[in-house]
């Protein structure tokens, strides 16, 4: 049986196995830690049978105006448990938190160009493309910025796609 709970100091311990992933983008403890403290209902992780955790989401709201949105910073599940579901559960309880505690206009995500899986996964959850961002990751290889709506953007202007790819300089940050 799986359950999903609010990720925990401890679990900065056990989650390693989850990070070998080569696509699982990586970050230092602090940065884990500044997302525990600012953000814990965008922190969750999926625990398995003998309390093994079998993938986590992190993320945070942030923007201005119709701008404001939540933001999926990772999301992984560890191959062993991959196809149950679980990234959908872990994407639909961001969903909820941004759109119906925190009123965000949409939730976005940056993916590598070359993770055709994961690019097809976003997508059946309902996600577009909505930019291409040239050199993203560590300046070699294009990530994609990819949206989905919430409630509150009735008329879905935040996944208009924009024409021209932009570069990581031109990105907007809080």
């Amino acid at each position: 049986m799986t359950t999903i709970r609010r990720f925990c100091c401890n679990d900065l311990l056990r989650f390693t196995s989850v990070n070998l992933d080569h696509l699982t983008e990586t970050f230092n403890m602090s940065f884990y830690m500044t997302y525990l403290a600012r953000w814990p209902d965008y922190f969750h992780v999926a625990e398995g049978p003998g309390h093994r955790i079998m993938g986590y989401i992190m993320g945070k709201v942030e923007g201005q105006g119709e701008s404001w949105h939540g933001h999926v910073t990772a999301v992984t599940v560890s191959p062993e448990y991959r196809r149950q579901q679980l990234a959908k559960k872990l994407m639909n309880l961001l969903e909820d938190i941004s759109d119906k505690i925190d009123k965000a206009y949409f939730v976005d995500l940056f993916v590598r160009a070359s993770n055709t899986p994961a690019i097809k996964m976003y997508e059946k959850l309902g996600y577009v493309i909505y930019r291409r961002v040239l050199r993203y990751y560590s300046g070699e290889e294009d990530g994609l910025d990819m949206r989905k709506a919430l409630s509150r953007d009735v008329e879905k202007k935040s996944m208009i796609p924009l024409k021209r790819p932009v570069t990581p300089d031109e990105l907007e940050y809080d």
